[in-house]
């Protein structure tokens, strides 16, 4: 009898183990000012199911628009994009309860951040409108120093209108974190910084830069799972460029389109993921194409159209990946609401759970231990 309840524990055990592994922490950023909304919300999110529940928000902070966590979970790092009056902020996070409270903020340096990443040392932001680089020591209660280098972007596009000056969309630490590439939608570059996380004034120091074509405005940009890859998408004509990475520099080898081929509506290309498993990558694309693009990953890094799927919204500015890959969750910035896709593993396809998440205009979503 006693072993027989032994086995029982031990089963129990393991099954609440289980259980509690296929559940993650949900962060969502949004923007306060157009309705009402208090700014990072946290869930619990079910990989098995997809179903979600809510646990915490933060206190009223202004327009929380892009999100990283520390590698601890222990902290969050939140841009605050507000114009010339924009900051960059940390909070302390208790991933249990999904608790968030604020350490403290700096000015950003630049108009309307709209992208943060962090290591164990800094926190390094992009700045739209300001056109530059910044980047914040890490404190050792997890709080932000004052910039301790900005790094401002010059040059134009072709575009008068969307590129008459730098705008720095995104940052991204490669695999080995020992550069940051950085994509500008206004000069048509994509630039790689030698990283150097210890330095205490110039962590970054510009090791190369490339070109695209002409009113293509590159956007967001990611790695393939063995860092031999990147891929860049351009939101101004739909581009989807592929390089070969190598020490910082980047290598045309390939470039196709998210757009159907019969698409002949308005467009802005927005978000893009590779699936957890590196065999698929996903783009979104909002306007009136407001779907998302999906492509087979083949072996010489070339990328295969597996068509297009209606995100069921407007404004699919971000969306993210569950860590399983059971599920792809898209944020409409304008329709208010997180639509919850189920994901097949072997073919990528999406399709749409029913279930969703209401929210006042969620445009960033980031997946974190529980």
């Amino acid at each position: 009898m006693k072993k027989q309840y032994t086995t029982l524990f031990l089963l129990l055990t393991f099954s609440i183990g289980q259980a509690q592994k296929d559940k993650f922490n949900l962060l969502i950023g949004t923007y306060t000012k157009g309705c009402e909304s208090k700014g990072i919300y946290v869930y619990e999110f079910d990989s098995k199911t997809g179903d979600f529940s809510f646990k915490n928000a933060s206190e009223k902070t202004v327009n929380p628009s892009y999100l990283t966590v520390s590698d601890d979970n222990k902290f969050v790092y939140s841009v605050n994009e507000n114009g010339a009056q924009s900051k960059v902020s940390s909070f302390g996070f208790e991933a249990s309860s999904g608790k968030l409270d604020l350490l403290n903020s700096q000015d950003s340096e630049g108009a309307d951040p709209c992208y943060i990443i962090n290591d164990e040392k800094n926190v390094i932001v992009a700045n739209y409108s300001g056109g530059n680089i910044s980047v914040f020591g890490k404190n050792n209660d997890g709080s932000i120093s004052e910039a301790k280098q900005v790094i401002q972007h010059y040059g134009k596009g072709s575009d008068a209108k969307r590129q008459g000056g730098p705008h720095v969309h995104m940052v991204h630490f490669s695999p080995d974190n020992k550069f940051v590439l950085s994509n500008d939608l206004g000069n048509e570059k994509v630039y790689s910084y030698k990283y150097n996380s210890s330095s205490a004034s110039m962590p970054l120091k510009l090791k190369d830069s490339i070109s695209l074509r002409p009113g293509s405005g590159p956007r967001h940009l990611t790695f393939s799972k063995d860092g031999k890859y990147v891929y860049v998408l351009q939101e101004l004509n739909g581009a989807l460029t592929t390089f070969c990475y190598s020490k910082g520099k980047l290598k045309k080898v390939d470039e196709t389109t998210i757009l159907a081929k019969d698409f002949k509506g308005t467009f802005t290309s927005a978000d893009i993921h590779i699936s957890p498993d590196g065999k698929f990558i996903y783009a979104s694309n909002r306007g009136e194409a407001n779907d998302i693009s999906i492509f087979k990953i083949l072996k010489n890094g070339r990328l295969e159209s597996k068509g297009q799927t209606s995100t069921l919204g407007k404004g699919p500015r971000n969306f993210a990946i569950d860590p399983t890959g059971n599920f792809l969750l898209v944020a409409h910035k304008y329709t208010n609401d997180i639509v919850i896709f189920k994901r097949n593993q072997e073919t990528g396809a999406i399709t749409d759970t029913g279930k969703r998440i209401e929210l006042c205009s969620p445009v960033c979503l980031v997946f974190t231990e529980n």
